[in-house]
């Protein structure tokens, strides 16, 4: 390849990074760190009705928790103004842009009649050969206009797409479409054009629904001779039921991954397998997608986003964390669940982290697992009367009470174990007739982390008492 790679990922900040965006910023950033090149962040604000500082923020923020670095930026599109006029300035001269005057109501009383007519609407032109009398006379009554392109009416424009392959566009479809509007602020086919040229962008990598502006854009490259660089569309990315993905499939928003407690290195590894593949392997570290990744591996077809790999894949990067990372990272979701995160030290959170990490396929996980520790045990119905109403469920709970009363063992999962696995033999019930009762008793449910682990947690004191109570319960519904 040529020369240094420069991609770019531009956004327009009107709302979250979306996870087909957050794709796309992957996407070149991982071609740029591939091939040794530049990768940009560039903001598209032009549409300031619904650009937002805090959408900016945001972008920014979810780019950096997912560790998508730039070397260069982040540019924003409104301080380059006199630059797009500039250029504006030079198509007019050259006579390959106009002023159109046509009002809006104008242009959809004439849209309307096309569709009448059974025509597809597309701008007639009109403006394009007034004399300077006529535009005159048109600025005298106050009308401003906007800037529109010449397009071409005949020819073919021809896309030599990375990913897609050959695509050709017939120039007689294109229409003139507006470059700058009459406020002055250039509209995203013309813009991007000028922000790509003047940043030596090498390779336009981007979705699919960008595909039919290519032409357009191409138009421009050639009228304002600019060298024209490469483009490789993305296919969407689709939610399960095969449409485009969107909020009804569930959270579309990498704030909302990482607020429910995804990792960014388990996001990543998961994004760049939507549209993207290498071999059999499915768990890449970051430095094995840089080595590895490829445009030429990029499929045609759409991607399925899939929570449950997302989510399965995530608990496979958990379980690569230390106890101590894990134990750490927990007690922010602890706490936003409104549970005293200072009742414990380090080393019973530690203790945590190892008995959970491998039931959670999310950090968020972690309070519905482990909130019992934190307050009175409350009993969930369906336990109690699944387990708890079972025909010798108190004499168990009692036998346990006993077990455990006894104070000459200290007080380790591991002697634990062997006194309630005696208290199996004793019974001659199978294990789970008596763990499960027990676990119900002192956890107020019928799912938790291991049991005898949960019991050391607990403590002595605590486990007594919730014993204690599950009995009294049960003889207050007239079980004995």
């Amino acid at each position: 390849m040529d020369g240094i790679v420069r991609v770019r990922f531009a956004p327009s900040p009107t709302g979250y990074l979306h996870i087909g965006g957050a794709r796309t910023a992957l996407f070149n950033w991982l071609y740029a760190r591939h091939h040794g090149g530049v990768f940009i962040l560039r903001i598209e604000d032009t549409d300031r009705e619904r650009s937002t500082e805090e959408a900016i923020n945001v972008i920014i923020t979810a780019m950096r928790w997912l560790g998508l670095d730039w070397d260069e930026g982040p540019f924003r599109q409104m301080d380059r103004l006199p630059r797009y006029e500039e250029e504006a300035r030079r198509l007019l001269e050259t006579g390959k842009a106009y002023k159109c005057y046509c009002t809006p109501e104008e242009l959809e009383e004439r849209r309307k009649a096309a569709l009448a007519r059974k025509e597809t609407p597309k701008y007639d032109r009109r403006c394009a050969s007034l004399s300077e009398a006529e535009r005159l006379a048109c600025e005298k009554k106050g009308l401003k206009p906007v800037i529109r392109f010449l397009c071409p009416d005949e020819g073919t424009t021809i896309i030599n797409d990375l990913v897609k392959g050959e695509v050709s566009f017939e120039n007689a479809n294109l229409d003139d479409f507006i470059m700058v509007r009459a406020d002055g602020i250039p509209t995203y086919n013309y813009a991007v054009v000028v922000d790509d040229h003047d940043m030596d962008i090498t390779h336009v990598i981007r979705g699919d629904d960008h595909l039919s502006n290519t032409p357009r854009q191409i138009l421009v490259y050639q009228a304002l001779g600019y060298k024209i660089p490469e483009f490789g569309h993305l296919s969407m990315i689709l939610g399960p039921d095969k449409t485009r993905l969107s909020k009804r499939h569930g959270a579309t928003a990498v704030e909302a991954y990482r607020d429910e407690g995804y990792l960014p290195a388990a996001l990543i590894n998961y994004l760049a397998l939507l549209g993207w593949g290498f071999e059999d392997q499915t768990i890449f570290d970051r430095q094995e997608l840089i080595q590895k990744f490829g445009l030429e591996g990029v499929g045609k077809s759409p991607a399925v986003f899939d929570s449950t790999k997302l989510a399965w894949m995530n608990g496979v990067y958990i379980r690569e964390l230390s106890v101590h990372e894990l134990a750490g990272m927990m007690k922010p979701f602890l706490q936003r669940a409104g549970l005293a995160v200072e009742m414990y030290d380090d080393t019973w959170y530690n203790r945590l982290a190892e008995i959970t990490r491998e039931r959670l396929e999310k950090l968020g996980d972690i309070a519905e697992l482990s909130s019992f520790f934190f307050h009175r045990v409350e009993y969930r119905p369906e336990a109690v009367e699944k387990v708890l109403k079972k025909e010798g469920v108190p004499d168990i709970l009692r036998k346990t009470l006993e077990a455990l009363s006894d104070t000459s063992f200290e007080f380790y999962s591991e002697p634990i174990e062997k006194r309630l696995r005696a208290l199996v033999e004793e019974t001659g019930l199978k294990a789970k007739f008596v763990f499960q009762p027990i676990r119900v008793a002192v956890t107020g449910r019928n799912i938790s982390p291991p049991l005898f682990e949960t019991i050391e947690l607990l403590g002595r004191e605590a486990t007594l008492e919730r014993l204690g109570e599950a009995i009294r319960l049960l003889e207050m519904a007239g079980n004995s």
